[in-house]
């Protein structure tokens, strides 16, 4: 009787033994780390379990013995490579089996645990490429796990769950190679608004001061919320260079004397500068509340900065001309103002249906060639009244100026066409009416010439008979003035003569 028992007792050992070594079929492998978890975790560690209570492992896991002496012992373990391993053995014996994914979906391991028995049986496994064939039987997953962008999956403890190759590309970039998967590269917290789930968000890589531009979308998926990150470094650097380019339209344009008014498609008032305000006098914050294009000139009229029309219903009608002008780049007008000043202005058209309009004070302009055109009437007037015929030659050889007599003696009028008459043409007017004489030409090259000029005169005779003094003098910036007196008046009176001579 007590042999038997022994023998049943050999028999029942053996397959136990038989038993523990078929649940750790593997080869003995050695741990990477024995402080931290390695970038992936050895392979065919199997850990067999008997509620919390660690009760057997493979070769390769009892060097984690003295480390790894129960369920919680081994869930730390696997938590940075892991965080979505079971918290106790009781899920594992309801589901049957479970396979746990890493949080990096690039990594080449899983974690397979089931249920035998009573008996939790734990293997760490290396797992094919990410291009096996049950993903490519789900493109879904592979589409998310090969996305360019980074996707990842927080939990509800704030901890990153899951992640696609991106992300961790991404996070090594920004905190180095050896850095925890489980804390989320960004803050998730909203600090404008907590219902938000799109914004613009920005990470700097470490021992950097550059910022990498993302915009974060979030979705809520039970308990765990799904980010999307979109690179939009290229959107921002053009913004900047969009602010920046206006920022420097707007100092330019403050700098200038030109009043600058452009109004959009909608022909509301979008930009104005100060010379704007100088020149018509209206307020800023009228110009700053964008008033319609109407609205503008409407007050232009109140304030007396612009003609006065003569009924309101046509003056209407004329804006809204205007305004089609500008449209084509067509309106052009010098504006009389009741102050006395004169503006010229002019609309451009601009894309998108914008239309500006610029205000520019020509007053002193306009004053200045009203004195000169009423200087040159003065100095016409006093040529006119000298008995001598008088013609007045520019450096380039145009006649620039005759008297009333010069027109009677010679027959002709300069200022009947608009033709430039050179001394070339005066000339031979002059020779058809007068007999042969080389003066002519000696006048011809006198007006031509720079240097060495005096003035000098010589006798003409008219084929009427009548003899002529002809005087040519230089006069200042090149030009030549040739005066024709009658003989027979200079004959009468001598001194007449002296002041000539």
């Amino acid at each position: 009787m007590i042999s038997e028992l022994f023998v049943l007792g050999i028999v029942c050992v053996t397959s136990a033994a038989m038993v523990l070594f078929w649940l750790a079929p593997f080869k003995a492998r050695a741990i990477a780390t024995s402080t931290g978890v390695s970038p992936e975790l050895c392979n065919d560690h199997v850990y067999l379990f008997e509620g919390n209570e660690l009760i057997g492992l493979s070769d390769a896991g009892e060097r984690e013995d003295a480390k790894i002496a129960d369920w919680t012992d081994l869930r730390t373990y696997l938590a940075e490579r892991f965080p979505n391993f079971p918290e106790t053995p009781e899920e594992i014996e309801q589901a049957g089996e479970i396979v746990v994914t890493p949080v990096d979906a690039s990594a080449r391991q899983d974690v397979f645990c089931e249920w035998i028995d009573g008996i939790t049986r734990v293997q760490v496994r290396k797992t094919d490429a990410p291009e096996t064939k049950q993903m490519q039987l789900d493109p879904v997953r592979a589409a998310t796990e090969s996305a360019p962008y980074p996707v990842w999956c927080v939990d509800h403890y704030g901890t990153v769950c899951w992640h696609n190759a991106a992300y961790a590309r991404l996070a090594r970039k920004v905190r180095g190679q050896n850095t925890s998967d489980l804390k989320p590269l960004f803050d998730l917290t909203d600090p404008t608004g907590p219902n938000s789930n799109r914004r613009r968000i920005s990470v700097s890589p470490k021992d950097s001061d550059q910022k990498l531009w993302f915009d974060l979308s979030v979705v809520d998926q039970g308990d765990n919320q799904l980010c999307y990150a979109t690179d939009i470094n290229a959107v921002v650097d053009a913004e900047v260079a969009q602010r920046n380019f206006v920022q420097t339209l707007a100092k330019t344009f403050a700098q200038l004397s030109i009043g600058l008014a452009i109004f959009d498609r909608n022909r509301q008032l979008a930009l104005f500068n100060p010379a704007l305000i100088d020149l018509t006098a209206l307020p800023a914050d009228f110009l700053s509340s964008r008033p319609s294009v109407m609205s503008f000139f409407d007050r232009l009229r109140n304030q007396n900065m612009m003609p006065e029309p003569k009924n309101y219903g046509g003056w209407r009608q004329q804006m809204n001309d205007l305004v089609e002008a500008a449209a084509d780049g067509r309106y052009q007008e010098t504006w009389s103002l009741p102050s006395g000043s004169v503006y010229s202005v002019s609309g451009r058209p601009h894309p998108d249906g914008a239309v500006a309009f610029l205000f520019e004070d020509i007053t002193a302009e306009i004053t200045l060639t009203r004195r000169f055109r009423s200087e040159l009437e003065l100095g016409q007037s006093i040529l006119d009244q000298l008995e001598d015929a008088i013609a007045v030659f520019a450096s380039d050889g145009a006649l620039a100026f005759s008297n009333v007599a010069y027109h009677q003696m010679w027959q002709v009028d300069p200022d009947a066409s608009f033709a430039t008459v050179s001394v070339l043409d005066a000339t031979r007017i002059w020779q058809d009416k007068c007999t042969a004489t080389p003066v002519w030409g000696e006048i011809r090259d006198f007006v031509d010439s720079r240097e060495n000029r005096s003035q000098w005169r010589e006798l003409v005779h008219l084929r009427s008979g009548e003899t002529l003094i002809c005087t040519a003098s230089p006069i200042q910036n090149g030009g030549t003035m040739i005066r024709f007196t009658a003989h027979s008046r200079v004959s009468q009176n001598p001194q007449l003569s002296d002041a000539q001579g």
